[in-house]
């Protein structure tokens, strides 16, 4: 079983060895015995601006992300590229209320739960294609 902590040292060595970020601070973090949030900035290797922030719980001995937020916005022109939220504003959407907003923030698509985690794998996969 992993506990909260445990979870957030795992996204905190996956920030370290991630070849997508320049550098990172991490502006909040806390845990308890079953759920826990951590809110970060980063610096992408192309100069890009990531904040990424994230609530989740310890579920039947899983943790199960909750809600989130990351903005991924253009270092150079300051422009949205993408979001990923689970905001409930898109109840049209399937898979509500998990979605992204993809350069405008009007252009929104269903999207699946996205941990910092999943997140961080979805940069390395999709990064080098997207940033240019």
């Amino acid at each position: 079983m992993i506990e909260p902590a445990s979870y957030v040292a795992e996204i905190e060595l996956a920030l370290v060895s991630s070849p997508v970020l320049e550098n990172f601070h991490v502006l909040r973090v806390w845990t308890n015995s079953d759920d826990g949030y951590l809110r970060l900035r980063a610096t992408l290797v192309n100069g890009d601006f990531l904040e990424a922030a994230e609530y989740f719980v310890l579920d039947v001995e899983a943790i199960k992300t909750v809600d989130y937020r990351h903005q991924w916005m253009d270092g150079a022109r300051k422009v949205l590229r993408r979001r990923w939220d689970s905001t409930p504003d898109h109840p049209e959407l399937g898979n509500f209320p998990y979605h992204v907003h993809v350069v405008d923030e009007q252009d929104v698509q269903p999207d699946k739960p996205m941990s910092i985690l999943e997140l961080l794998k979805w940069f390395e996969a999709h990064f080098q294609e997207l940033s240019d």
